[in-house]
């Protein structure tokens, strides 16, 4: 593999969606810190794994990064995930923060319904009710904060997203050159206590992410 990438290591190789079987996950990461060992690999990580996964993998080698959805509706990892990696020194890029689209302000229930039978959005629980009209007065809510800020409501996403404590860098998708321009400046979207505030109500008064925790401030 490395010869045909043109290159003597990986900066960062990752193992993706952890097995049920904790011995098959504890297997698969000690061949991954072999890697890392034979200097194939600078950096060794997991993705979507709980903190009984990390704990596993972590008595083998340090699992040097993690790659967790996180968005303002999909906060599962901020209850245990991100304390654990932040007392474990594990560096964490999530994935997703603007939930397919869903907090860019450009859907509508309208756009929705207009979906292809077979798009799988029509079958993801964010897109169909009673979260979707949730999810969208969200964004609603947030508009102001974002035209204050002087931002997009896709750069305020993923700012909130980067913002959290132990978060290290997010994953954005796009699918042409117009949707980077969307959200390219988030990075110098500076988000307060008072601003995280603020969003924080705007969750809890939409009732998005109801089975969650109660995003930090």
């Amino acid at each position: 593999m490395l010869r045909r990438l043109g290159v003597e290591r990986l900066d960062l190789y990752q193992i993706h969606w952890p097995t049920l079987d904790l011995a098959a996950v504890e297997e698969g990461w000690a061949a991954m810190a072999a890697l890392a060992e034979e200097g194939k690999a600078r950096w060794i990580g997991v993705s979507n794994f709980a903190v009984e996964h990390l704990e596993a993998c972590e008595r083998i080698r340090h699992v040097d990064t993690l790659q967790p959805p996180l968005s303002l509706v999909q906060r599962s990892v901020l209850d245990e995930v991100l304390p654990w990696c932040r007392a474990h020194g594990t560096g964490v890029i999530v994935y997703s923060p603007l939930q397919s689209g869903l907090m860019t302000g450009r859907w509508t229930a309208e756009r929705v319904e207009a979906l292809d039978a077979g798009d799988w959005r029509r079958r993801s629980d964010q897109f169909t009710e009673p979260k979707l009209s949730r999810n969208l007065e969200l964004v609603e809510l947030l508009r102001p904060l974002a035209a204050r800020l002087g931002c997009s409501l896709a750069e305020l996403a993923i700012a909130w997203a980067a913002a959290q404590p132990g978060v290290t860098a997010a994953i954005v998708g796009a699918r042409d050159p117009g949707q980077v321009d969307g959200w390219i400046g988030a990075a110098r979207v500076t988000l307060g206590p008072a601003e995280l505030d603020e969003i924080a109500v705007a969750v809890e008064r939409s009732g998005a992410a109801a089975d969650f925790p109660r995003p930090p401030s």
